[in-house]
């Protein structure tokens, strides 16, 4: 009799148990949130003798002042939301592959961290939408300023797009000197202003009360664009530096247009002070909300994007609002930076990628190297200190030069001109 074998019947293979905890990719983990407490203290600094200069101190006509307050109501509203979008452009820039390191934690936990790169992005974006959407409610189309005023738009925007190819493809130093240039063009096509300069009082007998520059102006604002630019893109290099210096400045050209605003009678004078507050109210806004983020401990980074965005902001303010050499003394950190740093970017000395000071993984303390940068400066002079105490030196630093403008031209004032 013959045997047959039954066919084994296949066993189903159960299936693998899931992973107890699977680990999220580096784009889908939020990113820290917003620091209140900054928040909180910058607003509080800001919006106190804000409210009383603009409110009490100055007596400035109704419908100037109105214009103002509904811009620092738009400009508030750019700031919430800033607040909201950078943690979600955060995840897409990581996708991206847009990310750093920050190599002053370099050895640490933090130090092997991805951080989102070039959320500047995000900032020239609400300021731009801030800034038309406040053309759009309350510039008549017959103003004589529209055309300059989006000329100056059109030059940031060109400035946050340059900013953005910059970090996405790391332009060569020699070409970035020369973007601020093609982006101030628009803005000094369209200038239609005056090119005339008013000669300090103790040369009127020499030179007469005024000179017409003509072209020489416009070479001369389009070399401050190049500056205030560049100026903020090199003196950065620790969390907070780059937003924080921006902040300041930014604070001490509206201080200083709400006292020219409350000091003059003459309307057009004011109306130019009034445009150049139009433009840096948004700044200040959206640049606190990024300052939340970027502060020490740092959970993004800026990239050029900001640092060019926010220096032809700023420069377009001061040549909009026609004190630009008042804007270069708010900038005296920044020239020191540029004079100190001058040998290594001429190739005089030779200049590495990263001119950071070292950091001590043991200590948490950073030591200034030779490079020339005023970072590298106050650590020689002041020692070895934390990354955040050193951004904190660095931006009272810029204050103190702030009011220092402020007291210099107190005194100046009927003198020099």
């Amino acid at each position: 009799m013959t045997v047959r074998k039954r066919a084994a019947v296949p066993v189903p293979a159960r299936p693998a148990p899931p992973e107890p905890n699977p680990t999220p990719k580096p784009e889908d983990q939020p990113i820290a949130g917003a620091k209140w407490g900054v928040i909180v203290g910058c607003w509080l600094a800001i919006a106190v003798p804000y409210i009383y200069t603009i409110l009490y101190h100055y007596k400035i006509e109704w419908e100037l002042k109105k214009s103002i307050l509904i811009n620092a109501v738009v400009s508030l509203l750019g700031f919430v939301l800033t607040l909201a979008l950078i943690p979600v452009a955060s995840k897409y820039v990581l996708r991206r592959n847009l990310f750093g390191y920050d190599i002053n934690k370099k050895g640490t936990p933090q130090g092997s961290v991805k951080v989102p790169e070039s959320l500047g992005i995000v900032v020239g974006i609400v300021f731009l939408v801030s800034a038309i959407l406040f053309q759009f409610a309350n510039i008549p189309a017959d103003s004589n300023w529209l055309v300059e005023y989006n000329a100056a738009l059109a030059s940031i925007c060109f400035m946050i797009l340059l900013g953005f190819v910059d970090d996405v493809l790391d332009i060569p130093w020699r070409v970035k000197l020369l973007l601020p240039s093609v982006a101030a063009l628009p803005l000094l096509m369209a200038y239609a202003g005056h090119t005339t300069i008013i000669i300090p009082k103790p040369l009127v007998q020499y030179f007469g009360e005024n000179i017409d520059l003509g072209w020489i102006y416009k070479l001369y604002m389009g070399l401050l664009a190049v500056f205030c630019t560049n100026a903020i893109n090199i003196h950065a290099g620790i969390n907070g530096l780059e937003v924080g210096q921006t902040v300041v400045i930014a604070c001490a050209i509206l201080a200083h247009n709400i006292m020219q605003i409350g000091g003059s009678k003459d309307p057009e004078y004011q109306q130019a002070h009034a445009f150049s507050i139009y433009l840096v109210q948004p700044l200040i806004a959206t640049s606190l909300a990024l300052f939340s983020f970027n502060w020490n401990p740092s959970s993004v980074f800026v990239g050029d994007t900001f640092t060019y965005f926010a220096g032809m902001t700023m420069a377009v303010v001061g040549i909009l609002g026609h004190f630009s050499e008042t804007l270069l003394i708010f900038f005296t950190p920044q020239v020191l930076n540029f004079l100190a740093s001058l040998p290594q970017l001429a190739g005089i000395i030779y200049c590495p990628r990263h001119r950071l000071p070292r950091f001590d993984p043991q200590s948490g303390l950073l030591t200034g190297t030779k490079d020339g940068t005023l970072v590298n400066i106050f650590l020689r002079l002041f020692g070895r200190r934390s990354e955040r105490l050193l951004c904190i030196l660095l931006l009272v630093f810029q204050a103190i030069c702030c009011c220092f403008c402020f007291y210099l031209r107190y005194i100046l004032t009927g003198w020099y001109k």
